[in-house]
């Protein structure tokens, strides 16, 4: 009988997780099915993964170093704790109200690791409101009065599809 398995983590992700302390605990934001929350915990990473989407995270439980959390990120609802994390990880997702949010769980030496669409994705398909679609540079804008810039790049994909993506890791004094 064959597996489905999930999407292979992100190349972004997979190059700068080794970045967060070993052995850390890591946030994954709208984590969704938890392709990186599962790559992470393989890695030695204790993972809090977060969604709204019960049927999504329900391939997570029971995994090693995986704590999942079910919350509606938009309702105000989140954070709850004073937790903070060694790293946090977020991708294809957008909540403006969150940004800044994001670098406060970090704890000192702590890394973010960020990937969404950005304006001028509606050409190739959704995301197309601009709601979801990041403007030129915005992630370098938010986080770089507030984290150290490690690396940063926006534009056109090709893989896994093509797309206008922009991505940061940034890591807090």
């Amino acid at each position: 009988m064959t597996q489905h398995l999930p999407e292979k983590p992100s190349p972004w992700i997979v190059k700068y997780a080794p970045l967060i302390p070993k052995g850390g605990r890591v946030l994954d934001l709208a984590c969704g099915n938890g392709r990186h929350a599962m790559w992470l915990a393989k890695q030695g990473y204790r993972v809090d993964a977060i969604d709204r989407d019960v049927q999504a995270l329900s391939g997570l439980a029971g995994m090693d170093n995986v704590n999942v959390l079910i919350a509606d990120l938009e309702t105000g609802d989140w954070p709850r704790s004073e937790q903070t994390y060694d790293g946090l990880v977020v991708s294809r997702y957008l909540f403006r109200p969150l940004l800044r949010t994001l670098a406060d769980l970090l704890n000192p030496g702590g890394v973010l690791i960020y990937e969404t669409f950005m304006a001028g994705n509606e050409r190739y398909g959704k995301p197309g409101n601009p709601d979801f679609l990041l403007l030129p540079d915005e992630l370098f804008e938010v986080y770089s009065p507030l984290l150290n810039i490690h690396a940063f790049e926006q534009g056109e994909q090709q893989t896994p599809r093509p797309a206008l993506m922009q991505r940061i890791c940034a890591i807090k004094d």
